[in-house]
């Protein structure tokens, strides 16, 4: 038998523009959607997260920016979700 996925509600901070300096609340807004969890069969635990606070490091904010040249990752892209995948 397959495992259980539920339906949770979930947030996201989305980039909505390339940043040049600090990054300001406008460069960025917040989505609503959902996602499944995968509840391992037979499993009775229950998980409840809920984060305080979004930081922002120094890596994270050079790849908010427009690289205009090839680098070992690629920026963020304005309205996707970000990831860590190396350029191809």
């Amino acid at each position: 038998m397959a495992a259980e996925q539920e339906a949770v509600s979930n947030k996201r901070v989305i980039l909505s523009n390339y940043v040049t300096g600090f990054p300001k609340e406008s460069d960025m807004k917040i989505t609503s959607g959902s996602i499944k969890l995968k509840v391992a069969e037979g499993s009775k635990d229950t998980v409840l997260l809920k984060n305080l606070y979004l930081s922002c490091d120094p890596y994270m904010r050079w790849r908010m920016s427009k690289l205009d040249r090839p680098s070992f990752v690629d920026s963020f892209h304005p309205g996707e979700v970000s990831s860590s995948r190396p350029i191809s």
